[in-house]
């Protein structure tokens, strides 16, 4: 008898085949996103690719209906799972007046829509974490039951906005989730030249929390470590930091050279691990996923965007003239 992991989880079957297919549509969203990218058509890529399996499995944790999240750049498959549209993230690709991000106003990855509960960023890394500190305080001081989630990279762990806002959550024991998606890179600068400690969630205990690092190649264990800190926020004790070990498997942006500071054996390394090949296999060893309906799967996921697609490059730019709004009170 195959022993079923997401069972004890709570998971049900069909909730596992919506785990699989966000994380597969925000992979094929983005690698659509490279061949607009080099076909001259949108000009800027930030990559989610290789870390869909913890982004999933984090999101699908939370209550979509009432927890705030504070997403950073990379993540396409938390925005997703929160109820974001590829039209929609399209329509920011292509920077046009419909992008309800911002209107076409910022860079792709600068995610923000009011009606989901998705707090807007802005292009400093680690602004973010403060911000959701910030909501988490208003969250006890008005006594409502929801807790607010931030992610990062582990290059922002080193910046101030995190070390504050760990301590004043610590300090103050909010409801916060802050969640580090540890690739490996800051951009070009490998994680041993970034922490003097081993890991990101060895500076937890400094702030209070519990600190933990988790496989990000694996969405069941993230589902359950975010879990435990969604039970723990809810019950009045505070923060949580979670580490998720995951890897990018693209450079940086579209205008880095990873060949510049990483192997190609590295990065094949990195692709025998990917989270999107082993949760399938999972899901196949179970039988909740078939080969026939994974290719049905992947046709309905292209069917989506190519019409996001289409819809976005025919959409209109943003007037002129509106670059003139909310500067002024009118």
């Amino acid at each position: 008898m195959t022993y079923k992991r997401h069972e004890e989880l709570g998971l049900t079957d069909n909730q596992l085949l919506e785990m699989y297919e966000t994380m597969l549509l925000a992979r094929r969203f983005d690698e659509r996103l490279w061949i607009l990218n080099r076909a001259g058509r949108i000009p800027f890529v930030v990559s989610c690719q290789g870390q869909e399996a913890a982004q999933v499995g984090a999101a699908f944790a939370l209550d979509r209906n009432n927890d705030y999240i504070l997403p950073y750049y990379r993540d396409i498959g938390v925005v997703l799972t929160f109820g974001m549209t590829v039209k929609e993230l399209m329509l920011q690709a292509f920077a046009k007046g419909e992008d309800p991000n911002s209107g076409g106003r910022q860079m792709p990855g600068h995610f923000g829509q009011k009606k989901n509960r998705i707090v807007t960023g802005s292009s400093p890394v680690t602004t973010q974490v403060p911000h959701a500190v910030g909501i988490a305080l208003a969250a006890k001081m008005k006594k409502k039951s929801f807790v607010t989630f931030v992610s990062f990279g582990e290059g922002s762990s080193n910046q101030g906005d995190f070390h504050e806002g760990a301590n004043f959550a610590g300090v103050h024991k909010l409801p916060v989730i802050f969640f580090c998606e540890n690739n490996g890179y800051a951009i070009s600068v490998p994680t041993s030249l970034q922490l003097a400690c081993e890991k990101v969630s060895d500076r937890a205990i400094g702030y209070g929390m519990p600190g933990m690092t988790i496989d990000g190649n694996d969405p069941l264990a993230v589902f359950a470590a975010v879990k435990q800190a969604v039970q723990r926020a809810k019950r009045g004790d505070g923060p949580t930091l979670i580490e998720v070990m995951t890897q990018r498997l693209t450079p940086h942006s579209s205008d880095d050279d990873d060949r510049q500071y990483r192997s190609e054996s590295e990065l094949k390394d990195m692709r025998k691990i990917d989270g999107i090949k082993t949760f399938s296999n999972y899901l196949k060893q179970v039988n909740i996923l078939t080969e026939d309906l994974e290719q049905k799967l992947e046709k309905k996921i292209t069917t989506m965007i190519d019409e996001a697609t289409e819809y976005a490059e025919n959409a209109p730019f943003a007037e002129p003239e509106s670059a003139l709004n909310y500067v002024y009170g009118e």
